[in-house]
């Protein structure tokens, strides 16, 4: 099994006619990812790689019933893009754009609650289900199928710890990029109950960071909710006090509220295995399996 994304996805690519959107579709369509419409506005009869495109979402949803979207939109942009897609009904939605402006976000995230749509991002490299569909724009070849669901807010350090587990012959059920912004649309304790419920997934790979408290959160849920084994890698933890690290979101308050060393602390009082580097991360995954 898997989730959110797998052969039974209808996908719509906003933002399809731009150079990453058509860069993008390609590769999603040789993953055999079932890309079904783009959406360009003034753009209306056009193909992208066989794909045909629209003016609005809602048109190509009433050709095409779609039930997941990716944006290749800027930042600028993606509140009206996305607003359209939950205000279509589409049950999914990925965002891709990283700096988009807070106060959209926050809109955005409500919206999408309001709506019971699944809101993904911003500044996410998307979701893949290997063997199965993609949505994003992670390369795809460094992926294998097995037991390892993997939810991550840095792109870099999930292609890293992915690529690691491949090459040990250690497979992935789903693999999510929630984002590094501010306020993302569903942040670790969003994706936990998927993870939990999925057959396939046996293990939980959860690669947090300094910033926010979204560690923290997920932490208190698996204490009381998750069976599964959860291993954790916190990056950041030589970053100093009130500066933003590389993502909007990674930053430690003066208190030193959002630093790595009390997110590892309430993991670890959660049962959580704690790893120090991406490297560490194959091995706490086989000793998770093995069930020691």
């Amino acid at each position: 099994m898997s989730f959110l994304i797998d052969k039974s996805t209808r996908l719509i690519i906003q933002g399809i006619t731009g150079r990453e959107g058509a860069f993008h579709c390609r590769q999603m369509l040789d993953y055999g990812t079932n890309v079904v419409a783009g959406v360009t506005p003034g753009k209306r009869g056009q193909t992208v790689e066989g794909v045909p495109v629209y003016n609005t979402v809602r048109e190509a949803m009433e050709e095409h019933d779609a039930n997941a979207t990716v944006l290749f939109v800027p930042p600028k942009f993606l509140y009206e893009g996305a607003y359209e897609s939950i205000s279509s009904g589409i049950p999914l939605v990925i965002t891709i754009s990283e700096g988009t402006p807070v106060l959209d976000m926050y809109r955005l995230y409500h919206f999408a609650r309001a709506k019971g749509v699944r809101l993904i991002g911003p500044n996410s490299f998307g979701i893949i289900s290997p063997g199965k569909a993609k949505a994003g724009f992670m390369a795809h070849r460094i992926f294998s199928e097995g037991p390892v669901g993997v939810m991550s807010r840095s792109a870099t350090n999930a292609y890293e710890t992915v690529f690691r587990l491949t090459r040990e012959g250690i497979g992935q059920s789903t693999v999510v990029g929630v984002g590094g912004d501010m306020i993302p649309g569903s942040a670790f304790i969003d994706m936990l109950p998927y993870f939990e419920a999925d057959e396939q997934t046996k293990v939980v790979v959860m690669i947090g960071e300094i910033g926010g408290s979204e560690e923290e959160r997920a932490a208190a849920y698996i204490a009381e909710r998750c069976k599964k084994p959860v291993i954790a890698l916190i990056a950041g933890k030589n970053a100093p006090k009130e500066r933003s690290m590389g993502h909007a979101g990674a930053i430690i308050s003066p208190n030193g509220e959002g630093g790595a060393a009390l997110k590892e602390e309430a993991l670890r009082k959660a049962g959580v295995l704690i790893a120090e580097s991406t490297s560490h991360i194959p091995a706490l995954v086989r000793r998770a399996l093995a069930g020691k």
